[in-house]
């Protein structure tokens, strides 16, 4: 009989409470930390109620991992519960010490698990969570799983454009002069991941210039590798990302897009009215052996 794999993640992922149900996925919410105290992404407030914070705070939140508490109960329950172990797919390790954290929990625990640093956010930690399921249905072994969520990691992608800089500034990111000047003549930045550290990759005038740039980056992947799905991420501005991928699919008729939010912990960073895109290149791969797992020591 194969191990009971349990699923876990946080919610830089924002999965959609349909596919968490769907899919038993145990998500662990990160924290925002506003003057009056840390209140848990989805469980102490709505995305709505975050914004509505978010431009009223006279000083701006903070973000934090979760109680490493929280994280040790959580592999308590699933060990009474009757799983074997846990493939834990967090976000980059650069941005939050949730990832690290896994193998003190795990260890106070007492319980096996399987830690992965996804090295992003959002679309294609999902990504991950479907091709690891996946290949548990077909009965590979839980060490194999992780080399192939982690060969996804590798070839993920995500870039975003912040609609201004001032939430940058805000948090510490760039200098009050760089975001006055990028306000005033109206500059764009595009930030992309690199190896799990988000990268600021180009400014430009306009956003029309920022957007361009990002499709530059998906149609040299294009060249390369084979991308059936591309993710319009946005922090509150779905109606900013359904016309790009009214756009978007005009443009490439082949590729299936859809609109996602971005977490919340993004927007403390990165702003309302961010727009971004996420995508995962498939590349062919070699055939799938089966292999003796081979359990993380905690």
């Amino acid at each position: 009989m194969g191990k009971k794999i349990a699923w876990v993640t946080d919610t830089a992922a924002l999965l959609d409470e349909k596919f968490i149900q769907d899919n038993q996925i145990h998500v662990l919410p990160l924290n925002i930390v506003f003057e009056e105290g840390a209140l848990r992404e989805t469980v102490d407030m709505t995305h709505d109620q975050f914004y509505e914070k978010l431009r009223n705070a006279k000083k701006n939140p903070k973000t934090s991992q979760p109680a490493i508490g929280e994280v040790v109960d959580l592999y308590k329950s699933l060990k009474e519960q009757g799983y074997t172990c846990a493939i834990a797919i967090h976000t980059s390790q650069h941005l939050s010490g949730t990832y690290q954290s896994t193998f003190t929990a795990a260890g106070q625990a007492e319980f096996e698990v399987y830690p992965v640093d996804s090295k992003i956010g959002s679309f294609p930690m999902m990504k991950m969570i479907k091709l690891g399921q996946q290949l548990e249905r077909e009965g590979f072994e839980p060490d194999y799983i992780v080399e192939r969520i982690n060969e996804m990691a590798d070839n993920s992608e995500l870039s975003f454009i912040p609609a201004n800089l001032s939430q940058l500034h805000k948090s510490g990111r760039v200098s009050g002069t760089q975001a006055f000047l990028s306000n005033l003549l109206n500059i764009k930045v595009v930030i992309s991941f690199e190896d799990g550290k988000p990268v600021m990759k180009e400014k430009v005038r306009a956003t029309t210039r920022a957007k361009t740039y990002v499709q530059n980056v998906l149609n040299t992947d294009l060249e390369k590798s084979i991308i059936h799905e591309v993710a319009i991420i946005h922090c509150n501005d779905e109606e900013g990302a359904t016309a790009w991928k009214k756009a978007l699919e005009n443009e490439y008729p082949l590729i299936n897009f859809s609109v996602l939010p971005l977490s919340a912990c993004v927007a403390v960073h990165a702003g309302e009215g961010t727009l971004g895109l996420s995508w995962v290149r498939l590349p062919e791969l070699a055939p799938l052996k089966k292999k003796k797992a081979e359990l993380v020591t905690i």
